[in-house]
């Protein structure tokens, strides 16, 4: 499985904190976007956002991060500080 959480506004977004997903076909950051695309259309704008941040197991990745069975997987929009 792949541990999916969704976090500050954009889980207001999405509508959703968690999700847990089956690894499967699933090899890379970029081919899990694809995926919850294809499982909801209406997120499309929220999760292709260029400027929005991901982690895996707490460490900033990019979209060709290869993900493997017991990831944790955060989204989350950029954070502003001041």
């Amino acid at each position: 499985m792949i541990h999916i959480v969704f976090l500050a506004q954009l889980r207001e977004q999405l509508g959703v904190a968690k999700l847990d997903i089956p690894v499967g076909q699933i090899q890379t950051l970029s081919d899990l976007k694809n995926y919850l695309l294809l499982q909801n259309s209406s997120w499309e704008s929220a999760l292709s956002n260029t400027k929005l941040l991901t982690a895996v197991n707490h460490a900033y990745v990019k979209g060709d991060h290869a993900l493997v069975d017991g990831d944790e997987v955060a989204f989350f929009p950029p954070v502003t500080g001041g």
